[in-house]
């Protein structure tokens, strides 16, 4: 999941290798971070003919997005100062084979302890991939292009929301689950070929210690930061990992549906993403507690309005709306938070949103299990509004 790049010294090997191909590395890079983003959400697409064809309960298949998210967190830092002194090319390509060959483990598992199991390989990849590949966009184009070289990698995020997960649920419905994660394997193995032909030797340079990272949570402003992160992710995760038996169950929608009701979702988040990126600039705080609102607003009403169709409709636009800007809002406010230490802060970044993700995951699975996926809406709605009286409070008390 996004997280702040990674900040790495800069070396120019643009000039020698041509705009055209610097680009299509960009666009590599960018296809690796797709396939990440795509790979790990996949499952909430999928959750309940999953959960149905291994006949474990929502909850239990639920583990499939606890597991990644919970060894991210302890890869991030764990392989970015393990690998700190190796080419940052050979580790891309390594954890990217990773991921291929997680897809294609889930995709053939007879068992769900071997889903699982691909899933652990998922995790790994996330934490190693997002702390050394995101913050390479100035090492491969020349320094005017490098903010736009930015950009169209972290595109890649939403467009996992967007495309990926919706496209990868239709074939589900067509071929089966297992059919979209043999979809993933072989475009990672594509997305391989192409890192391994187009990236140049990228030798890494500053490579983080475990001292920086432990300096920079001694900062009040980067704990209230990690605060808000952990309780808006929570939120959200708690609740959307679930989205799919709640339109199942509570509104009561066919399979085909399910998929178009979650590319609205996504199509919502990205326009979230630019508004979200357009406010934040101006006004961090607000931008943030004006998004954890309305997430709240539209978890807490789905059990009310989303039993109708035009109802759940409507209140997923709200929520891509709000969880769109919410990714970029963290994001900026933390970097804002260790202007000085953009590397470990990118690490440490990583490490607690993936370590949310995996507890937002697992809490909503012991509810859904315990109680049903109404209840697990209106838990996220509330996690949600504590984070946004949290912002809100620390703003009032920094006026006074």
């Amino acid at each position: 999941m996004p997280a702040a790049p990674a900040v790495t010294a800069p070396t120019d090997t643009s000039a020698a290798r041509g705009p055209l191909v610097s680009w299509l590395a960009v666009t590599a890079l960018t296809l690796g971070i797709f396939s990440i983003v795509t790979t790990e959400i996949l499952p909430i697409g999928l959750l309940t003919a999953i959960a149905a064809d291994f006949r474990v309960s929502d909850g239990t298949a639920g583990l499939m997005m606890t597991l990644p998210g919970l060894l991210a967190a302890v890869a991030a830092p764990t392989v970015t100062v393990a690998t700190a002194r190796l080419d940052r090319r050979l580790m891309l390509g390594a954890l990217t084979l990773l991921l291929a060959l997680a897809n294609f483990l889930a995709a053939a598992a007879p068992l769900y302890w071997l889903v699982l199991l691909s899933r652990v390989l998922v995790g790994i990849t996330i934490g190693g991939f997002w702390s050394i590949g995101v913050g390479l966009a100035d090492r491969l184009v020349r320094p005017e292009s490098a903010p736009r070289a930015t950009a169209l990698i972290f595109s890649a995020v939403p467009l996992g929301s967007v495309l990926g997960v919706p496209a990868g649920t239709f074939l589900g419905d067509l071929a089966g689950w297992r059919a979209a994660f043999l979809a993933m394997g072989i475009l990672t193995t594509a997305v391989l070929v192409m890192l391994m032909l187009l990236l140049p030797p990228l030798p890494a340079v500053r490579p983080t210690r475990l001292t920086a990272l432990r300096a920079l949570l001694r900062g009040a402003r980067v704990r209230f930061s990690l605060l808000t992160t952990f309780l808006i992710v929570l939120a959200h995760f708690g609740a959307y990992t679930y989205v799919t038996p709640f339109l199942g169950e509570v509104t009561r929608v066919g399979p085909g549906l399910v998929t178009v009701f979650l590319l609205v979702y996504g199509a919502a988040g990205v326009l979230g993403n630019f508004l979200g990126g357009a406010a934040v600039a101006r006004r961090p705080r607000a931008t943030f507690g004006a998004a954890a609102c309305a997430l709240s607003g539209a978890t807490l009403l789905l059990p009310v309005f989303g039993r109708s169709e035009p109802g759940a409709i409507a209140l997923l636009i709200v929520w891509g709306l709000a969880y769109g800007a919410v990714p970029v809002s963290s994001q900026t406010w933390f970097a804002r938070s260790a202007p000085r230490s953009p590397e470990a802060a990118s690490v440490l970044f990583t490490a607690s949103f993936q370590a949310t993700i995996s507890l937002g995951a697992l809490a909503g699975g012991l509810v859904v299990d315990r109680a049903s996926p109404s209840a697990v809406m209106m838990l996220g709605g509330a996690t949600a509004a504590l984070m946004a009286v949290t912002v809100w409070r620390h703003r009032a008390g920094r006026a006074g």
